[in-house]
């Protein structure tokens, strides 16, 4: 216990799945959380997003903890929404060590197309950039930021037998890619200054994103309204290990490593928790 005793961390997509699974481990082991999350539905995702009730509830696990917790409904394409809920937490909970920028949509199949491509773009990317850039300023010597990424980033995607089919998609894997890839250079700029910067790449992960209408269609492309116990079983093919998925607190564990002193001198990484997808799809030599 207490592995981030006293520390403040600041999470975007705090209302439920991944990134409620993140602030309550950080809350179970000391730290005090500035919780975001928008509580909107976006129009060209196929799936409900959080509600304000899902935010309140992780409020009330976190308090369950005994750390202090602030909430704010905040939308990471506005950074001006995001930098205000920031402020006024860290007013409140007297700073900020840890960012960890969860907020993500999954376009898969999203009407228009378009918009979809815009609507995860602006979500994934500029929202992970928003929250990082916001918390750039309050952070100092020993602060961790650890952004959500995807093994969809490592992925080969250069032959798309489709391609201009399915923009929401492919703006999924090109967001976790590019943030990727941003968040390397910038943890080599904050090297210098004792501040950490890495990505964490979740595989099928068990939250409303995976157990959605459209994740099962892109699995199951050969149905029409495909359904959990169609799409399962392909499920398997992202992993090694004889799993269709992860649970949120496999990703939560690294997360909470990364922001613990533990990984003090871990930058710059592109940590994989993937029960072995990587492994199933690539050869290193290469």
């Amino acid at each position: 216990m207490g592995r981030v005793q006293g520390k403040v961390a600041f999470v975007t997509g705090a209302a439920r799945g991944q990134g409620r699974s993140h602030a309550v481990r950080l809350a179970e082991e000391g730290a005090d959380i500035i919780a975001v999350d928008l509580c909107e539905n976006i129009d060209t995702i196929g799936y409900p997003m959080a509600t304000p009730e899902d935010l309140e509830e992780t409020a009330a696990f976190i308090e369950k903890t005994g750390q202090r917790v602030v909430t704010a409904k905040a939308d990471v394409r506005e950074a001006s929404q995001l930098k205000a809920a920031l402020e006024d937490g860290i007013s409140q909970l007297g700073g900020l060590d840890i960012v960890v920028a969860q907020a993500g949509v999954a376009g898969m199949k999203g009407q228009p197309p378009l918009q979809a491509w815009i609507d995860v773009i602006n979500t994934n990317l500029i929202g992970t950039i928003n929250a990082i850039q916001v918390s750039l300023l309050h952070l100092k010597e020993g602060a961790s930021i650890i952004a959500t990424g995807s093994t969809a980033a490592l992925m080969d995607t250069h032959q798309k037998n489709d391609p201009g089919n399915d923009p929401g998609g492919m703006a999924y894997v090109h967001s976790k890619r590019a943030l990727s890839a941003y968040v390397h250079d910038l943890a080599t700029e904050l090297a210098p200054r004792g501040i950490r910067a890495n990505v964490v790449h979740p595989t099928n992960c068990n939250t409303n994103m995976l157990q959605s209408e459209p994740m099962y269609r892109s699995f199951r492309p050969d149905l029409e309204k495909p359904e959990l116990k169609d799409a399962e079983p392909v499920f398997y093919v992202q992993q090694a290990m004889k799993v269709p998925w992860i649970e949120p607190e496999d990703i939560s564990n690294a997360v909470l490593w990364l922001a613990s002193d533990e990984a003090r001198f871990v930058t710059g990484a592109q940590l994989r928790v993937d029960a072995g997808g990587y492994l199933k799809w690539y050869d290193y030599h290469n």
